[in-house]
């Protein structure tokens, strides 16, 4: 996925210089996936230490250029913060985590806390989409815990439509 943005924010994916900017990038990650805000609704993906988000970000490089998942990082214009991250999860990675009679793309996202609420993504995923759609990525889906209840609006907004059932706490929608 290439540079996507409105007025005020901008999706990026990790670029290969990333590696020149690890240890800040792998604070702004840690105080993203550290947040409590931030993972209400995840809290296995919550990070414990610096070293833990090296580790991720670390990962995250590897994936995204050995074709694996591609981590995009979502940020403010007017100043750069790291407000989120956007993670896009081909079939063949979906396979080894979930049991399913169909694999589509996943799209993950993850936002800071005091960014919640102030439509970032329902400005944002729309133009996702049709990215994605350009690039020939026709079947999107996400997971959903069902008490997020703003992430499935984004999702609803953005022309996903809710499928079912994914697991015990989770829905899964298909766009």
């Amino acid at each position: 996925m290439t540079f996507i943005e409105n007025d005020a924010y901008c999706i990026e994916p990790l670029a290969a210089n990333d590696v020149l900017q690890h240890e800040r990038l792998a604070l702004e990650i840690y105080q993203l996936l550290s947040d409590e805000h931030t993972l209400q609704y995840l809290p296995d993906k919550k990070l414990t230490s610096l070293h833990e988000a090296r580790i991720w970000l670390s990962t995250a490089i590897l994936n995204f250029y050995s074709g694996r998942n591609q981590v995009h990082l979502i940020r403010s214009k007017s100043n750069g913060a790291l407000l989120g991250v956007l993670d896009l999860i081909p079939p063949v990675v979906a396979k080894e985590h979930y049991q399913l009679a169909h694999y589509p793309f996943f799209i993950e996202f993850y936002l800071k806390g005091h960014v919640r609420g102030k439509a970032l993504m329902t400005g944002l995923l729309p133009k996702v989409v049709k990215h994605l759609e350009g690039k020939g990525v026709r079947e999107l889906a996400a997971v959903v815990n069902r008490r997020n209840i703003p992430a499935a609006k984004v999702l609803k907004r953005s022309g996903f439509r809710l499928a079912g059932i994914f697991d015990q706490m989770q829905d899964i929608y298909y766009y």
